[in-house]
């Protein structure tokens, strides 16, 4: 395994995303605990010592499943979780939230705390209403948190402006790629934050796992020396501005694949072709792209039992692998999109910022 640094700890370049564990059931919150136990075990064992979580994530499992499990490890490795910052509804909420993760957890301090999925309106009606970044830096000093961070989700200006508001931040963390050049934080952003002394944790490397199985007319502008995996890491691995990439893995042959490719890891990897080729890739995928879902399923689940990731997905593929293997995934799904109520509960949470109701009737149309 190799290793960066990132808040002047030793990290490797590879962490282990803690929101898609296999699960025995359709409900997130029923992770697989055999099976996901021995994945993190695994990753340990091969150096992997990063591991990030939230307070959401499988339903608010998460936090409980990896303390249990990574408890007899605790001292060669560094977690990361996160302030649900939504909930947050006065002051004492941040302790009640902190005090509560560090007993799920089952540890003593958290390594690396951020405030979650920030963007303009959480950040200036949460974080600056209630004092967070004090209550953040109080908790460092009593030792609950050993680094500060945010992850974020919002334009390169907001981005910025969250950076210079708190001269205390030492790492953030962004969705980037080499297709989300210019989308949120981007290589603006990166770079920024880089000037600024921030390190950074980068979030869907693979897109939610559209970089992984590319479709067709995707996949053939990537040279065949590499996997389309390997591709997307490798253009994030050689960017000196990147402590770690984080891999949300769901299976053990993934943990596998990627901590041996992790191995190879190095600033300034790829060569000026290389990069010429990804950028070509970039083209051809954003001509192809309608909806940018990442599969989080933050929206998820549905009042009305839409599966609205897998909706997304159809709709995608009507640009990228044909109407035909649309339709066919498009029947897969039991609730249509025309039974999209127009609530408007999973915009609120969806860090993309689609434009999701708009988007059903859309879809609706599209398939009928």
């Amino acid at each position: 395994m190799k290793y960066r640094t990132l808040a002047g700890e030793k990290i490797s370049v590879l962490g282990f995303g803690c929101m898609r564990f296999p699960t025995v059931s359709k409900n997130q919150g029923d992770i697989d605990e055999e099976k996901s136990s021995a994945m993190l075990r695994y990753a340990v064992e091969k150096g992997v010592n990063y591991f990030d979580t939230a307070y959401v994530y499988h339903d608010g499992e998460s936090e409980s499943f990896i303390g249990r499990v990574l408890k007899p490890y605790r001292d060669k490795i560094h977690i990361a979780t996160k302030c649900p910052t939504w909930h947050v509804k006065k002051e004492e909420d941040f302790d009640i939230l902190l005090n509560e993760q560090l007993k799920r957890l089952q540890t003593d301090y958290i390594d690396f705390y951020l405030m979650h999925a920030l963007d303009k309106d959480r950040f200036d009606n949460i974080v600056v209403k209630y004092n967070l970044i004090d209550k953040l830096n109080k908790a460092k000093a009593d030792g609950k948190i050993r680094h500060i961070g945010f992850s974020f989700h919002d334009d390169c200006e907001t981005f910025m402006r969250i950076i210079d508001s708190n001269p205390g931040w030492e790492f953030c963390q962004i969705q980037f790629n080499y297709i989300n050049l210019d989308y949120q934080a981007g290589m603006r952003g990166l770079e920024y934050a880089y000037e600024k002394g921030l390190d950074a944790v980068i979030m869907e490397p693979l897109l939610g796992g559209k970089l992984a199985n590319p479709s067709p007319q995707v996949a053939e502008t990537l040279s065949q020396e590499k996997t389309p995996v390997e591709w997307a890491m490798d253009f994030l691995w050689n960017r000196k501005e990147v402590s770690l990439l984080l891999s949300g893995m769901g299976a053990m042959e993934q943990v596998r694949a990627n901590i041996n490719y992790a191995d190879k890891a190095e600033i300034g990897m790829l060569t000026r072709e290389n990069l010429d080729m990804l950028a070509h890739t970039k083209e051809v995928f954003d001509k192809m792209a309608l909806v940018p879902c990442t599969k989080c399923a933050y929206c998820m689940p549905c009042p009305f039992g839409l599966d609205i990731p897998k909706i997304f997905e159809a709709y995608n593929a009507t640009a990228s692998l044909g109407m035909n293997k649309a339709k066919e995934i498009y029947s897969s799904v039991p609730h249509k999109a025309d039974a999209c109520k127009k609530c408007g509960k999973c915009e609120s949470v969806c860090p993309q910022s689609i434009s999701i109701r708009q988007n059903m009737t859309k879809i609706s149309e599209i398939f009928s």
